[in-house]
């Protein structure tokens, strides 16, 4: 080999630990020579095993392995080397994820094929993208291609050829000398200890722990942000420890455990060293002598325990629904750290969309953000070339290029991926406004986008720049072997609504007619409420019921551009039910448990477009409408009241069996809407009564909002006098009985035959 990989190794090194950056070397040729290569470097260089950590398929060096789908393991640990095999895939997640585990004079190295046939190589990362009915040769290789361009493009990458034994690039940069700076000192009239504000490594994270402070005060919360590699994570554990020894009860949540590891290894360290032995330090709980206390609890567990915690802190806010942050909000004293550009979730959708709930509160807020790194030096090459390579930085274009965009004076633009890789102003203003659509938008994601054949994106324009975009994903037309191993109980990548309709709802034939499901869709923030969204839904929908809906490109299947339905799976709120009906969607499916980190339960929607579409539809609303009454009583008794009543209008108006009440039935409910009848004598015939009219006539029939609640949550939920009465706000039980009565008169005027208004007239005429 004509290169010495060893001596560029040690010069990357030297380079970077003098700069406290970090080095990337490409080590791109044969497997076998990219080991080789790989065990020399190890062997020369003054690296301990347990500060290098190979990411790949197999154990092949003396020291930490991992596979790259566990990579998230690394999150909150340093490495000084680690090594990626990447021959047999690469998962963009597991990329990111690692090269955030560099530390500062650290060296990240990539074994690779040949880069000018990396993107046409498959690996199993690309097999999960080909999604049925579209085969692995279905699968693109633009992501790669694009992760080339940019390992070729950016400064402190090295490459070596080794099949040619040639160096492509050395990655040196020869940095200017850093000058060093003092140990920063705590703030004056500091109230945590002294001793917390002597763990922080920088100025930055001082002024984060002292944010917290503000927290010793009622209605207050911490807004802190930060690009990764800051010390958010510590400085919130070292605030989170402070007021454990000052007696308080601390509850930390975050979207997993695993994410709050710095987060209670900071805290932990400041209560021993406070406390001695007398603090109780453990994985996910702490415990000091004077009474406090830290403890971890999921996003769903802490909303129901918020009463019991003096402070509340959430870490990686932004991988977290906006829905499950204003939950949070219920507590007076609470504080938000979150990720700016991370690889679970994106700071940006936190700081657009929340933000706007945290300001209608009655928190006064503190904000603070963390610039300068801990791990390496400000402007690290390395940290640069990963923003660009997986768009951890990217979002919509500037408020002012788009605030005149309106319906009128928008384009209607296919994104195809050749022209997202080709563009990359347009590739990151089309995936920034998904990052907004989605509390979890991956690196991963990206490759989707890119790759996957079974993903279309369509978009809006304004002046060339996107202000909504949409990401479709093609489902159902399988052939009947695959329809009957999913009803057996086999799963099938990416089709989720024909997943659900037939595993979970016994549909064997849901797979059959041809769909679409919007996976995702945002409107750029600065023009919602004007009517793009529906305007591009409808857009969409034209383009495909006119023929011209795009080519499918799999040769063995019998795929054809037809779509038979519009359909879309969400966490459900009131607000986007209410959106997706006013587009022409009906609700066929109300998931009966919580998504854990969202605390939602999700709904599935469906727009027919054919008679097929429209078959599929009609009978899975029709099921849902018969069933919800029961659901509502057990798996869904903690459904919030608005969102089942929305879910319910969004039913189409035929679902649902025939009101068939018998004559007794109608005496019953008429006797407690006019007379001395009692609604607890008999339930039964007062449920379908209220699907009924939530399905069909919640616009013929006058009901308030107030009443429709009291119907779902005494009558569907079977919630307690007293338990309703208090949350819609009765003076008692009594006066909430005589409300349901009231309620359910409208209804007997409806729907009520002629016995029930027998009924009525003879208590109007007593």
């Amino acid at each position: 080999m004509d290169v010495d990989v060893v001596a560029l190794a040690e010069s990357l090194r030297e380079e970077a630990g003098r700069a406290n950056e970090r080095r990337l070397l490409v080590l791109a040729g044969d497997r076998e020579r990219g080991y080789d290569a790989l065990e020399s470097i190890l062997d020369t260089l003054s690296v301990p095993i347990t500060a290098t950590t190979l990411v790949g398929p197999e154990d092949r060096l003396r020291c930490e392995q991992v596979p790259q789908v566990t990579a998230g393991d690394l999150l909150g640990t340093t490495r000084e080397v680690i090594a990626v095999d990447t021959h047999d895939e690469l998962q963009p997640n597991a990329l990111g994820k690692v090269t955030g585990a560099v530390d500062g004079g650290g060296l990240l190295i990539l074994l690779t094929p040949p880069l000018e046939d990396w993107p046409e190589r498959r690996g199993e990362f690309d097999a999960s993208l080909a999604i049925p009915p579209f085969d692995l040769e279905d699968v693109t290789g633009r992501f790669r291609r694009r992760l080339v361009e940019t390992l070729r493009a950016h400064r402190g990458i090295a490459i070596v050829d080794l099949d040619a034994g040639r160096l492509e690039a050395d990655g040196l940069t020869d940095p200017a000398p850093r000058l060093s700076t003092g140990a920063p000192t705590p703030p004056p009239d500091h109230r945590f200890p002294t001793a917390a504000y002597e763990a922080c490594l920088t100025t930055d994270q001082v002024d984060a722990v002292a944010a917290f402070e503000s927290l010793f005060e009622g209605e207050r919360a911490v807004v802190l942000e930060a690009d990764r590699g800051r010390g958010k994570s510590s400085a919130a554990g070292l605030a989170a420890g402070a007021f454990a020894v000052d007696g308080e009860r601390v509850l930390v949540t975050a979207p997993a455990a695993r994410s709050t590891s710095e987060l209670f290894d900071r805290a932990g360290e400041l209560c021993e060293r406070l406390e001695g032995d007398a603090a109780t330090v453990e994985s996910r709980r702490i415990e000091t002598e004077s009474g406090g206390s830290i403890r971890f609890r999921e996003p769903s567990e802490a909303i129901a325990d918020l009463e019991s915690a003096d402070v509340v802190i959430v870490d990686e806010a932004a991988a977290l629904p906006v829905a499950t942050l204003e939950s949070l909000l219920a507590a007076d004293r609470v504080a938000f750290a979150t990720t700016i550009h991370g690889y679970e979730g994106a700071g940006r959708g936190f700081s657009v969309r929340f933000r706007d709930r945290l300001a209608e509160s009655d928190h006064e807020v503190t904000d603070c953000t963390l610039v300068e790194p801990i791990r390496y030096a400000a402007g690290d090459p390395i940290e640069v070339w990963a923003f660009r390579a997986l768009l951890l930085d990217a979002r919509p274009p500037v408020d002012p290029l788009v605030a005149d965009a309106a319906p009128e004076t928008v384009e209607y633009r296919r994104l195809e991926p050749d022209d997202l890789l080709a563009d990359d102003r347009l590739l990151r203003e089309a995936f920034g406004l998904l990052v907004l659509a989605h509390y979890r938008t991956e690196p991963n994601d990206l490759a989707r986008l890119l790759d996957a054949p079974n993903l279309e994106a369509r978009a809006l324009v304004h002046d060339g720049h996107v202000v909504t975009v949409a990401l479709l994903a093609r489902e159902g037309n399988l052939p009947q072997e695959t329809r009957a191993m999913m009803y057996e109980g086999g799963r099938v990548r990416g089709n989720m609504l024909p997943d659900v309709l037939t595993s979970q709802l016994r549909d064997e034939a849901a797979g059959e007619p041809a769909g679409l499901r919007v996976v995702r869709i945002a409107t750029h923030h600065a023009v919602r409420s004007r009517g793009l969204g529906s305007h591009l839904l409808e857009r969409i929908e034209r383009e495909f019921a006119d023929g011209s809906g795009g080519s499918v490109v799999s040769e063995n299947a019998d795929e054809t551009d037809a779509i038979d339905w519009f359909g879309t799976g969400f966490g459900a709120t009131p607000g986007l039910l209410e959106f997706w009906r006013e587009n022409g969607y009906g609700t066929v499916h109300v998931s009966t448990t919580r998504n854990d980190a969202s605390g939602e339960y999700s709904a599935l929607m469906l727009a027919p477009t054919t008679d097929e579409g429209t078959a599929l539809r009609d009978r899975h609303a029709d099921w849902f409408a018969r069933r919800f009454a029961a659901l509502s009583s057990d798996a869904l008794d903690d459904l919030e009241p608005d969102v089942a009543r929305a879910a319910l209008r969004s039913v189409n108006a035929d679902a649902g069996p025939p009101l068939a009440l018998t004559d007794h039935e109608w005496r019953v409910v008429a006797g407690a809407a006019y007379g001395p009848g009692l609604f607890d004598v008999d339930p039964g015939p007062f449920r379908p009564l209220v699907v009924r009219y939530l399905v069909a006539d919640p616009d013929t029939v006058d009901l308030s909002d107030r009443e429709e609640r009291l119907l779902v949550s005494r009558v569907l939920q079977g919630h307690d006098w007293d338990a309703v009465a208090d949350r819609l706000g009765y003076h008692s039980a009594s006066q909430c009985m005589r409300a349901l009565g009231d309620a359910f008169r409208p209804l007997v005027e409806y729907y009520g035959a002629d016995v029930a208004l027998e009924v009525r007239d003879r208590f109007a005429d007593s």
